[in-house]
């Protein structure tokens, strides 16, 4: 099971210093940074970063919904959201959260611009390939093919 929205968002308020453990933070504080948590995931996904996070309407968007987002994508989406977070609350974010935020964004950027491995069922055979039956002029599906990454969300069927 991955995070949920609501462990983003405290995470976040943690790494600025408004640990919700030490601070009584008011709901309205958790979904100010709820909003912006899904604001940065669909301006994300507009830049072709798509990570199986549930996109909803502000209204319908609670803290408990469960998110499909890989663990390699945790430290970006955190370290993101605290600086965008920190302004709202009078906190200015250190160094080591910018340079965090910076780096795994960029991480998420590069794995977005490597298309995912796909191997079609059967290729032309081409007319130098003249097979023994003339009705098939497809080669045969390969035995092991390569699995695709089920965690992202493309929206395209395989």
């Amino acid at each position: 099971m991955g995070w949920t929205k609501g462990q983003f968002v405290e995470q976040a308020f943690v790494e600025i210093g408004l640990a919700p453990y030490f601070y009584d933070l008011a709901p309205e504080q958790l979904n100010v940074a709820l909003v912006r948590l899904d604001a940065m995931i669909a301006r994300w996904n507009g830049q072709g970063i798509m990570l199986g996070y549930p996109l909803s309407n502000p209204t319908s968007s609670t803290l408990d919904t469960p998110t499909d987002v890989p663990d390699s994508a945790t430290q970006a989406i955190i370290c993101n959201l605290a600086l965008i977070i920190s302004p709202l609350f009078g906190k200015t974010p250190n160094l080591e959260t910018k340079n965090s935020a910076n780096q795994g964004y960029k991480t998420l950027l590069s794995r977005a611009a490597m298309p995912n491995e796909m191997q079609l069922p059967s290729m032309p055979m081409g007319a130098g390939n003249i097979p023994y039956s003339i009705d098939r002029p497809f080669r045969e599906s390969p035995a092991n093919s390569i699995t695709v990454n089920e965690t992202l969300n493309t929206g395209i069927d395989l």
